[in-house]
């Protein structure tokens, strides 16, 4: 990937659309061909807690739950270093690491990737590659095709900034999050 670039790539939920964590220019593309507002937040795709613990604080709790329910669909939303912070201003991340062959090889290759759903903002993910394609294809660097399955459901959401809060419920339930924190 160049400075700049959008891609579009399978992950184990849903297919994202993605640019480097610090790509401020590939970020605002990517708000502008979901047509989101630029107060909605982009999770961070990575491919360690290494990675994570460079932008993000991580607690005994998150390495509890990483070790738990990472590589997979589980993102949580942790607070922010100063580092990262002082150059984004955003005093929270969502993170989580995707249990999908191409999307890790990705971000090893790219580092953090800042990911969301391919969808125009309120509408459902498009998990086809043909029809990903035929919307997309202009507006991207690259679109991967998929040869692994997509559980087609976002993942679970947990905020974990002030305690736990469950943002969205997904395959991993809130009761296996509170299993694994006892």
């Amino acid at each position: 990937m160049k400075k700049g670039d959008v891609i579009i790539f399978p992950t184990d939920t849903v297919y994202g659309i993605g640019a480097r964590l610090l790509d401020h220019k590939a970020i605002k593309k990517i708000y502008k061909i979901k047509g989101r507002d630029f107060d909605k937040p982009i999770a961070v795709l990575c491919a360690n807690i290494e990675q994570i613990s460079e932008f993000a604080y991580v607690t005994d709790d998150i390495k509890k739950l990483a070790e738990a329910f990472w590589p997979g669909a589980l993102t949580l939303i942790l607070k922010t270093k100063y580092s990262y912070e002082s150059e984004t201003f955003e005093k929270t991340i969502g993170v989580r690491i995707p249990n999908h062959p191409l999307a890790l090889e990705l971000i090893r290759k790219n580092g953090p990737l800042k990911t969301t759903s391919v969808n125009k903002s309120g509408e459902a993910p498009l998990n086809d590659y043909e029809e990903i394609k035929a919307v997309y294809n202009k507006e991207v660097s690259a679109i991967y095709p998929n040869n692994e399955k997509i559980l087609e459901l976002a993942s679970t959401v947990i905020d974990l900034t002030n305690g736990l809060e469950v943002i969205r419920e997904g395959i991993i339930t809130k009761k296996m999050i509170e299993d694994i924190l006892r």
